[in-house]
């Protein structure tokens, strides 16, 4: 009578053969060069295994490639780990970072105050994928959004020690902010992005994401008659601030750091953005968000945000037809291949940055939320459903789903056809 043999094990060796003989020799030495720097670690992976039904020990990587994953997905996988979603009291996570070069080094510190993390983990990563029967093994990192609406209902696992608290109200000092005076974040990628890092941009792919930080001056300047103090965010950036106005701060012309690009995310009233990863540091920390020139419209990208946030979209021109294309058409070319600017070209739009008075607008209505002097109006009520009924929510999230700027969704009616 034969043993049983597990079906993930007959898989495995089935597509090893396969691949074989696909690709002959040249397959086969790829593979052993592939697996050589893992072997050291195989007697410990199997020796874990082993005492699984002791405890579970799972590796993982941190996504420290890219400032938005490496914040956002992080702490999503510790809302989702302490709701007993992937693990329990059983269950040891260990971590090692991405091979790419770690965008933020005091984002590194923090996690490593939090997670465990460690070099060798990589190799007994790789070693326990090349063997058959690991699955249960790797930690279930999250790349989506907040389904379960857990971060509107956590508290952030990130704190600052005393020093770094101490440190950065001095920095806020050095730029001009009083203490105690309030101040926002805001921030326009351009394609200095891509050519600083071109492992998470390759070709410029992304490049949709860009915008002009000129569009954002209205609003800036409008903040700073409202009270605030307005600090340009950016790691590198093509465009210098032009102002006389005293409460606006070029911060990422003139005192950038990576310590201060995550407390000025944490400390800030709140933070004007657009989709690029930067955005998503304020948001771990439980500030509200106003992403801006939001594309692509997706239900995963969108449930990113926590209930405080406001989104507006970048509008989609066909070229063709000369007319802006309704939220529900983009949805129908929209897939899990997305492939950024080509996406876009394949399906003949141009995409509309969102105006400053678009931006101007959206700026007012977050202020005056938070001041808890908006009102809201029926109209108002019915385009947010109108929008959001063109996603299929049936999760535990729709409690906690954000917001579109009201005033762009009174002008765009439109787009909800």
């Amino acid at each position: 009578m034969k043993p049983d043999v597990p079906l993930e094990q007959v898989g495995f060796w089935r597509r090893q053969v396969r691949q074989y003989k696909e690709g002959g020799l040249s397959v086969l030495l790829r593979k052993y060069l592939l697996i050589l720097p893992s072997v050291p670690s195989i007697p410990v992976v199997l020796i874990l295994r082993a005492l699984r039904p002791l405890v579970l020990v799972r590796f993982g990587f941190v996504a420290s490639h890219a400032i938005g994953h490496f914040a956002y997905n992080t702490e999503l996988y510790l809302c989702e780990r302490d709701a007993g979603l992937h693990s329990n009291k059983r269950t040891l996570d260990i971590f090692c970072y991405d091979p790419f070069p770690i965008t933020n080094q005091q984002l590194k510190k923090m996690w490593e105050r939090t997670l465990h993390i460690y070099s060798p983990v990589r190799g007994l990563a790789r070693a326990n994928r090349l063997l058959p029967g690991g699955a249960s093994h790797v930690i279930p990192f999250p790349y989506t959004g907040d389904f379960h609406g857990l971060l509107p209902r956590s508290n952030a696992h990130l704190v600052f020690t005393p020093r770094e608290e101490l440190a950065g109200q001095s920095a806020l000092q050095n730029l001009g902010i009083p203490e105690g005076a309030p101040f926002v974040c805001i921030h326009s990628r351009d394609t200095s992005y891509r050519d600083a890092n071109p492992h998470v941009n390759e070709t410029g792919r992304n490049d949709y994401r860009n915008t002009s930080i000129q569009n954002y001056m209205n609003a800036a300047e409008e903040l700073t008659q409202r009270g605030y103090f307005v600090v340009r965010m950016g790691a590198v950036v093509n465009e210098t601030v032009e102002t006389t106005n005293p409460m606006i701060i070029d911060y990422a012309t003139i005192a950038r750091s990576d310590f201060m690009d995550i407390y000025l995310a944490a400390k800030c009233s709140f933070f004007l953005g657009c989709t690029a990863g930067l955005h998503l540091v304020p948001i771990i920390f439980r500030r509200p968000v106003i992403r801006t020139n939001f594309v692509p419209i997706h239900r995963d990208d969108l449930l990113a945000d926590t209930t405080q946030g406001l989104t507006i979209p970048k509008k989609l021109w066909l070229r063709e037809e000369r007319r802006f294309m309704t939220f529900r058409e983009f949805l129908a070319t929209f897939s899990d291949s997305f492939r950024g600017n080509e996406h876009f070209q394949n399906i003949g739009v141009d995409l509309i940055e969102n105006t400053p008075e678009e931006l101007l607008a959206v700026a007012v209505e977050m202020d005056e939320r938070l001041k808890e002097t908006w009102q809201i109006t029926k109209e108002d009520k019915e385009l947010q459903e109108r929008f959001w009924s063109l996603f299929d929510l049936t999760d535990p999230n729709e409690d906690f789903r954000p917001r579109l700027g009201a005033e762009f969704l009174r002008h765009n009616p439109e787009l909800l056809a």
